[in-house]
């Protein structure tokens, strides 16, 4: 082995951030392998490094016996004497075993292992970079379609879109610069692999942090999303601050803010509401923009007949009950939409109206 290296392992050590203990460890270990290999030797093996001369030598433990039976394994106590005078039956002595061309093999087994432990050690940086990403949201561009799977570059690495993270009818072409939440991170066989997603909840709580500064300093909280992806999305907001409007922080100025998040998501419709403890109340913010004459909640509260008007009805159940299914997502009730009319011909609303649960216009 040529002496430099010690040298090159501690380059390594420095570029790549392995420490030179386990390079070494690990191509003694590799050296042992292609010794029993290439010299069909079963006894028990050790290689170490010599750190004064850059090479390695190959050692066999063997028991020190009267008559051998297996010379891998037992030496005579004579030719141990020989190498260690105060040699014993039954101990065992560590005894040199390097062949003659044993330095060409540790060589390209060197070789073959340094480059093999700086890819596996590449692998790792990438993946604990990506692995702490994980729920946050990437920017990346679009590099190429295969069978329905998008490709994203997110800097070191392509991040996988499946076609059950994709927004429905959302068209994505080459060089296309798209914001993805991260899902998951696994290892792989080479690389990485990041699953990254446009339908989840997650990306549009992201985006909010990013675009509105009261709820990245916790000023304003996110307390519930419901979302169709690329339809339509509600979003509960409520703020620890008396003097700061959580509905106007979100909105901007102008609708700024809440514009630039539609505008990611591909033009999709936000409805942000005020979150409030009162089920009652926070079930008529929540069927926005449908006008609610009154809520009246079950006893077990767990569900909630809201009562409209006749041309309120259509609103706030929405189109094919989009506006009603996500107002009960939103806020984890069950809603019954009836309009006064129905009320009426069920024999009235007094009992509705006496009702404790029930919230005025």
């Amino acid at each position: 082995m040529n002496v430099s290296l010690i040298d090159a392992l501690q380059q390594i050590e420095r570029e790549k951030d392995i420490p030179v203990e386990v390079l070494v460890e690990t191509i003694e270990a590799a050296l042992v392998s292609a010794y029993k290999k290439h010299f069909g030797a079963n006894g028990i093996i050790r290689v170490h490094l010599d750190w004064d001369t850059s090479d390695f030598r190959v050692y066999a433990e063997k028991s020190v016996v009267e008559k051998v039976r297996n010379s891998h394994l037992e030496i005579s106590l004579e030719e141990a004497r020989q190498l260690q005078p105060e040699a014993q039956l039954g101990e065992v002595l560590r005894v040199e075993v390097t062949p003659t061309n044993f330095g060409r093999i540790a060589a390209q087994t060197a070789k073959q292992v340094i480059l093999q432990r700086i890819r596996e050690a590449e692998r790792e940086v990438i993946y604990q970079e990506y692995a702490d990403q994980e729920g946050e949201v990437l920017t990346g561009i679009v590099q190429r379609i295969e069978r329905n799977v998008v490709y994203v570059n997110v800097g070191k690495i392509e991040a996988l879109l499946p076609a059950r993270e994709q927004m429905p009818g959302e068209d994505y072409r080459f060089g296309d610069r798209l914001k993805v939440y991260v899902l998951r991170v696994e290892r792989g066989t080479r690389l990485p692999e990041i699953v990254v997603s446009r339908t989840h909840p997650g990306l549009l709580r992201r985006l909010f942090e990013m675009e509105v500064p009261e709820i990245h300093e916790g000023v304003v909280e996110l307390k519930s999303i419901a979302r169709e992806p690329g339809v339509r999305s509600k979003v509960a907001v409520a703020s620890r601050d008396p003097h700061v409007d959580p509905v106007g922080a979100c909105v901007g100025h102008r609708g700024s803010r809440v514009q630039a998040i539609t505008n990611e998501l591909g033009q999709e419709k936000i409805d942000i509401i005020r979150w409030s403890e009162n089920p009652a109340e926070y079930i008529a913010e929540a069927l926005s923009p449908a006008k609610i004459s009154r809520v009246v909640m079950n006893p077990n509260g767990l569900v909630a007949t809201v009562i409209v008007p006749d041309d309120q009805q259509s609103l706030a159940i929405g189109r094919s009950g989009q506006n009603v299914r996500l107002a009960a997502r939103l806020t984890g009730l069950k809603i019954d939409i009836r309009s006064e009319t129905q009320i009426a011909a069920q024999g009235g609303s007094a009992a509705l109206e006496k009702s404790p649960g029930a919230l005025a216009k």
